[in-house]
């Protein structure tokens, strides 16, 4: 009777746990549902962010609620420094055209603005061969940008051999100006004064040191002749040998590359003019230069003083070398106009001067723009060490 009395609460214990147990199952069974569904909806949004290139607006709103800030925020890398365009500069200076002055400013304005400027001291071999521009020019792209190289070296096509371009600057001159001053300079040096000059060019005989200008250009010597004239082309035609020939090709060749990966091309006789179109259209580069240009900090170290002993042709000499300079001043006034033509567009007005091709300059040269301490530009060899095989390659394509 004991064990029959029993029975019944054996029974209503068993019921209580299995309806316990089956409540623990059901809770169970949608714990499980919802993790799945929750994977599903992740795997869902996962999916919707990758074919829409962005994360669906709800997961935007859930970051924006939570806070902005994540681990890859907060322990990733830095954020890369954003370059300013153009990041890479080249200024292939023309010597005789006041390189040196905008050399000390660029050593001032690199360290203010911190980029990096790359001087070459390499004077004297603006003419390379194939394997000598690849080899420099792949060394100017892995300069750490933004960067800014100058060297005494005819314009190089960065394209043909598969490189990015960078962008180019350069000032020019007067020809004839440019040609007087490099041909006192060579002889008598600036202000360290002829007996440095002596030092340095040892080699130079006294009947060519104080050769008179007349006689050089109108007894026809070397040095007075093409192609020696034929001087500030190539720096903008480029590396092709016809490019050293004083013909309409390399002319034009040259006015293209000006129009084409020039940003600027000034002219020195407006120097103040041309820092301040590099101030507008690279501030990133130039911001203040023409106002530390203008100090006079910036003039006491430079010791910016012009050519000595440099003195002017008859008018007879000049018309002689007006006439072989013809093609150095058909380049010369193209970028005179396209400077003066940037001028305008900015708002600048030009200093009123002949726009026409006549030799009106003949009877007034400016001899009194400042002329900085510039390096001795050095005799290069006529003859390149391009082979025929390169000179036909480059023909094919400039």
């Amino acid at each position: 009777a004991p064990h029959g009395c029993d029975s019944p609460r054996l029974n209503k214990h068993s019921r209580k746990g299995f309806w316990l147990w089956a409540l623990g199952l059901r809770f169970s069974l949608r714990d499980y549902g919802f993790c799945m569904a929750t994977l599903l909806l992740f795997c869902l949004g996962s999916l919707f962010y990758q074919l829409n290139g962005g994360p669906p607006k709800v997961l935007l709103e859930i970051r924006q609620y939570l806070g902005e800030s994540t681990f890859v925020d907060d322990h990733g890398p830095p954020t890369p420094r954003e370059l300013p365009f153009p990041s890479q500069m080249i200024y292939n200076r023309v010597g005789k055209c006041g390189s040196r002055t905008v050399v000390l400013l660029l050593r001032i304005l690199a360290e203010k603005h911190q980029f990096n400027l790359v001087s070459s001291d390499i004077h004297n071999k603006t003419r390379l061969t194939k394997h000598e521009q690849g080899d420099l020019m792949r060394n100017i792209s892995t300069i750490p940008q933004p960067f800014l190289y100058t060297r005494h070296v005819h314009f190089l096509n960065f394209t043909r051999f598969r490189l990015e371009q960078p962008v180019y600057i350069n000032i020019i001159r007067d020809p004839i100006n440019r040609f007087l001053s490099n041909y006192f300079f060579r002889r008598f040096g600036d202000w360290r004064g002829e007996q440095n000059h002596l030092v340095r060019t040892p080699q130079m005989k006294d009947d060519e040191r104080y050769l008179d200008i007349n006689v050089c250009i109108m007894e026809n010597y070397p040095e007075c002749s093409n192609p020696r004239l034929f001087y500030i082309v190539p720096y903008f035609c480029g590396q092709h040998p016809q490019c050293r020939e004083p013909d309409v090709w390399a002319v034009e060749r040259a006015k293209q590359n000006v129009i084409e990966n020039f940003l600027l091309v000034g002219i020195l006789e407006e120097l103040e003019d041309v820092l301040l179109l590099l101030e507008r259209l690279l501030p990133h580069y130039f911001s203040d230069v023409l106002s530390i240009y203008k100090s006079p900090e910036f003039w006491k170290m430079g010791n910016l003083t012009g050519t000595v002993k440099k003195h002017m042709p008859t008018l007879e000499a000049l018309q002689v070398l007006y006439q072989r300079m013809k093609y150095e001043y058909d380049f010369y006034n193209f970028v005179r106009d396209q400077f003066h033509l940037t001028k305008k567009k900015i708002g600048l007005k030009s200093a009123s001067q002949n726009s026409s091709h006549e030799p009106d300059f003949l009877h007034e040269l400016a001899l009194r723009t400042h002329e900085p301490l510039e390096e001795e530009e050095e005799e290069e060899d006529e003859e390149e060490d391009i082979g025929q095989e390169d000179a036909n390659i480059w023909l094919v394509q400039p």
